[in-house]
């Protein structure tokens, strides 16, 4: 019984902190509009987002892209659909996987340092600090996180689809050249992707980022239980984030793309 109650218990607390962090998130979004942000903070945050993170961004959809497109390119020859290859490719990077990877990334790398930062934070009575100094830790700590992942992140998804079809585009010229052209590959990009399809990927990554903020702050300043309790912050911080990140997307490209398309119409 007390093997089974153990669980039951984790999953209770876990809940318990999802609602506080959905509290937390709600709580940033009106404190954006009645408080002045915090610009130094920011910007830190900004550059920890952005910059810091565009290498392993732009590794990890290069890689993507030129997986996808040899998975692609020699089923749609074999059909004699070799003309779509490129459309398709962006169409996948474009609405699907250059916003959820790169999200993925982003999560992984600076949602798990928000949470053991701010645990840390926690623990050792810093926030406590902050309010004796009359100073709201949303506005300081939780408002710049937030900001520089909404921001960060769509600019983020926007290089990796650009390297991704680069990427996508050098295994055409380096393995299917005879049945590929460049331009055949270039010219089904310019007529299935629309820029709508661009626009949709960066609004799914700003609700990404907005998610691996809020989640990864609310884990940290909920921290309990001394260095044991900001590992498991940490680790639950992530987990969280990746559950969320894959169960809006889904919602999110039900709402933007379900029904039936013309994308690949436009590329014959």
């Amino acid at each position: 019984m007390a093997g089974s109650a153990r669980p039951q218990a984790g999953l209770g607390l876990w809940f318990n902190r999802l609602v506080a962090a959905m509290l937390l998130g709600g709580q940033a979004a009106l404190h954006l509009f009645k408080t002045k942000v915090n610009r130094r903070n920011t910007l830190e945050q900004m550059a920890v987002v952005g910059p810091d993170s565009l290498t392993i961004a732009l590794v990890t959809a290069g890689f993507v892209g030129m997986v996808f497109t040899i998975q692609v390119a020699r089923e749609f020859i074999n059909f004699g659909s070799g003309n779509l290859v490129g459309g398709v490719l962006a169409i996948a990077l474009s609405r699907e996987l250059t916003p959820v990877l790169t999200a993925v990334v982003v999560a992984g790398r600076v949602g798990s340092a928000f949470a053991a930062e701010l645990g840390t934070m926690r623990v050792t009575e810093q926030i406590d600090a902050l309010y004796i100094l009359k100073t709201d830790p949303i506005d300081y700590l939780v408002l710049p996180r937030l900001i520089a992942c909404c921001l960060m992140l769509p600019l983020l998804t926007v290089f990796s689809l650009l390297t991704g079809l680069i990427g996508g585009l050098g295994v055409i010229m380096a393995l299917y050249s005879n049945d590929i052209s460049r331009y055949m590959f270039v010219n089904s990009i310019q007529n299935m992707m629309s820029v709508g399809d661009v626009i949709g990927g960066c609004f799914k990554s700003l609700i990404f980022g907005a998610m691996i903020a809020t989640i990864g702050c609310s884990w940290g300043l909920t921290t309990t239980g001394g260095a044991k309790g900001v590992g498991q912050s940490t680790t639950t911080a992530v987990v969280t984030s990746l559950l969320a990140i894959f169960v809006m997307n889904f919602f999110l490209s039900w709402l933007m793309f379900q029904g039936t398309g013309s994308a690949l119409s436009g590329g014959m």
